[in-house]
């Protein structure tokens, strides 16, 4: 506007002397320019024409600075929209040229930048001020210098700054301009940062291939491979650590023309590590750009463990970990294989079981255990040779598969297996003798699928448990009326719950010592109205089969409760009530309010009450120890029933609320077996004691035994030295005589 409004001045004044000029050569001359004046008015309308085009001139150059003023304005528009900001410096005039976008960037006021032109320097970053002596030593040497560093704004926030700066000289060398464009590049510094250190910091591999040779690898990756180092990876060919075909295999993929865009490929290989070892790998690869140029990004871990979980989770799958046998999933798929293939030919399957052999597992250990295992296994195998397959079908059981054999040829390889059988296990320096009974079922005549055999062979194992143990059984028809049996039992246990055919009866426990009683133990007793007196030891596990044990027993908790909470109110105060419990009932996942609940409704308090459980609920230890925990806060006394037959562990056993253990009757029957003198029975006794259990001996019958067990200091015993199983009747009449033993007439049911 300046310029414009000049030059409407000028040329007034143009105009104003040309009119002045003329009219005073009139008045000067009139003779001279009389002859001229034509002339004159010519030359007038020659500068009118002039003043015109001037004129014109004007209006454009005013039309051109309106659109200067309107580019700026757009230029200025820009400048504050983005995070930039220009710093020009005239060091001749000493002249600061600002923009305003430095306030966005910085935080503070244009002003301050004007009063302060350190302003910039002091709110760098301490650790940053380094970057501006690299950066003074290019501008000295006239070289445009762009730096990256960090400021602190007033409210405490750090900005990243990226400055290009570019310096000029003059033509004597002498610095005489200095221009900066400051761009804000937090964001892409933090993304960066971001991205850096999750690769960095990844535990997978991540490394980047261009041309076949290593570009990048990041610290995992380099553990992977063995290197200690960056340095040892980066420009070694792949090739070095993965397998030629599989570099190309990727190659080949990862640039391929039909690819889609940012189209990822799997790939397991395995790695060679700088060491010579060899990892498996699972990785991912794409295409990237990497500097400028097209590479090969991978992404990828070691799975070496993975691999060999797998591998050990397939044998497990169909081999038992313990003897390398077939375990029962191979077996069953090897059966069914050679009965559809081999169906016009006679096959055998035997099932065996070794005797007693949860004795020797439980009171030796489980690793004496495992050693007797292994060794079976090698043994069957021996004896079964290469006419069929042996498998472990878990705990002490072994089924064997005898393809294309007769009877007499199965028979033949029972009395193997019994014949290796004969010599002792050794172990340890110690010697155990294992015995097997084996049934036999054959195809087709025993059955045609495989579990119709196995189940067969099994029967045929309980018939020869029953004759005796250490032999073998041959299937038959007749031997079905086993499992009639069962089915005729399972139909009247579920009548006699109904029709109330079960009775208690109770069996009194003495002190060895002072003979006084010292506790009763509940006995249930059935009585069938047709075929008479059934033994606990034939229902109480078909009761566990088939779940029926879980009301039986809270019947039998109930009516044991009743009879000792009568028992009190007669007077009789100082000692509990021992009932057994089955793993089933403590499955039941309201045992314990039961327990509570039962003993309020009966109004008996809960030491009056003892809970004879077996080792077997052990196996779930613990779950079990929740329950026993439980039942101890209420106040009930627990015992462990026939301690040393099931899954004891004293690494457990000490750390369980259990204030009784009995031994059970087979060892004390030991006692009057000279050849081991009562060892085992010792010691227990021994174990309890020190351990500060109240150790029981059931099943006494002598008076050798009942010496033997207060000489080695067991406390309780009870059998039929004392008294047999009583009715409620006679065991009150006992109690009311308090006598240590019974006499003729009381040792009656």
């Amino acid at each position: 506007m300046l310029i414009k409004g000049n030059l409407y001045r000028f040329l007034l004044i143009l105009i104003f002397c040309l009119l002045v000029t003329l009219e005073a050569a009139d008045l000067l001359l009139p003779h001279f320019f009389h002859s001229i004046k034509i002339t004159g008015y010519v030359t007038i309308g020659i500068y009118m024409a002039a003043i015109f085009t001037l004129f014109l001139l004007t209006k454009e150059f005013d039309q051109k600075a309106k659109e200067l003023q309107k580019n700026q304005q757009k230029m200025k528009n820009i400048f504050d929209s983005l995070d930039v900001a220009i710093w020009s410096h005239d060091l001749k005039n000493d002249t600061l040229l600002i923009t305003p976008g430095i306030e966005k960037l910085y935080g503070y006021k244009l002003e301050n930048f004007y009063q302060n032109s350190y302003l910039w320097k002091e709110v760098i970053y301490p650790e940053d001020l380094h970057v501006l002596e690299e950066r003074q030593k290019k501008i000295a040497n006239g070289e445009n210098v762009t730096s990256q560093y960090r400021i602190i704004r007033p409210d405490g926030e750090v900005r990243w700054i990226q400055d290009s700066g570019i310096p000029t000289f003059d033509s004597k060398g002498e610095f005489v301009d200095f221009s900066s464009v400051l761009f804000d590049i937090t964001d892409r510094k933090e993304s960066e940062g971001l991205y850096q250190s999750l690769v960095e910091m990844s535990p997978d591999i991540i490394a980047v291939v261009y041309n076949g040779k290593i570009e990048y690898i990041n610290e995992a990756g380099c553990k992977v491979i063995g290197a200690e180092c960056q340095e040892q990876v980066v420009g070694q060919s792949a090739k070095s650590f993965v397998p030629a075909q599989i570099t190309d295999l990727i190659k080949n993929k990862v640039s391929s023309t039909r690819k889609v865009e940012n189209e990822r490929y799997n790939f397991e290989f395995q790695v060679k590590r700088i060491d010579g070892e060899c990892i498996d790998v699972e990785m991912v690869a794409r295409s990237i750009l990497y500097e400028g140029r097209f590479a090969i990004q991978v992404v990828g871990r070691d799975i070496t463990q993975r691999k060999k979980s797998e591998q050990t989770i397939k044998f497990m799958a169909f081999y038992d970990t313990l003897t390398g046998l077939p375990n029962r999933n191979q077996f069953r798929n090897h059966l069914n294989d050679v009965l559809q293939h081999q169906q016009n030919k006679m096959h055998a399957v035997i099932f065996l079981d070794l005797d007693r052999f949860k004795i020797i597992n439980d009171t030796k250990g489980h690793t004496v255990g495992d050693h007797i295992l292994q060794k079976v296994a090698g043994r069957l195998e021996k004896a079964v040779q290469n006419e069929g397959l042996v498998s472990r079908q878990g705990g002490d059981e072994f089924i064997i598969v005898l393809e294309d054999i007769d009877k007499e040829n199965a028979s033949q390889v029972a009395k193997r297996i019994l014949n290796e059988f004969s010599h002792p296990f050794d172990v340890n320096n110690e010697e155990f003798y294992v015995t097997p009974s084996i049934g036999i079922s054959i195809y087709p005549t025993d059955g045609n699928d495989e579990e119709t055999l196995i189940k067969n062979a099994d029967t045929a194992m309980y018939q020869a448990k029953d004759r005796g143990k250490n032999t073998y059984q041959f299937y038959s028809n007749n031997l079905d009326g086993i499992s009639t049996w069962k089915m005729k039992l399972e139909n009247w246990l579920r009548r006699a719950m109904e029709q109330n055919q079960m009775t208690l009866h109770y069996q009194p426990q003495f002190h060895l010592v002072t003979g006084k009683i010292v506790g009763v133990e509940a006995l249930i007793r059935w009585n069938h109205p047709e075929y008479g007196y059934i033994a606990p030891s034939e229902f109480i596990p078909l009761a566990e089969e088939t779940g029926l044990i879980v009301p039986l027993g809270k019947w039998i908790l109930r009516v044991a409760c009743e009879q000792r909470k009568a028992w009190k109110d007669a007077g009789f105060n100082d000692f509990p009530i021992a009932v057994n419990v089955s793993v089933r009932q403590f499955q039941d996942e309201h045992f314990i309010q039961f327990i509570s609940g039962m003993l309020e409704d009966v109004g008996l308090e809960a030491n009056y009450l003892e809970l004879e459980i077996t080792e077997s609920l052990m196996q779930n230890l613990e779950n079990s120890t929740i329950i026993l925990n439980q039942l101890k806060s209420l106040g009930v006394l627990l015992s462990v029933d026939d301690f040393g037959t099931g899954y004891s562990s004293l690494s457990y056993l000490k750390h369980l609320p259990i204030d009784k253990i009995k031994i059970v009757k087979s060892f004390v029957d030991d006692i009057t077996n000279h050849s081991n003198q009562g060892m085992m029975v010792k010691t227990i006794i021994d174990m309890g004691v020190n351990l500060k259990f109240t150790v029981i001996a059931e099943g006494i019958e002598t008076e050798e035994q009942v010496t033997f067990l207060t000489r080695n200091a067991c406390q309780i015993g009870q059998g039929y030295y004392y008294s047999k199983p009583l009715s409620a009747e006679k065991l009150e009449n006992f109690l009311f005589e308090d006598k240590v033993k019974l006499r003729p007439d009381m040792n009656e049911e």
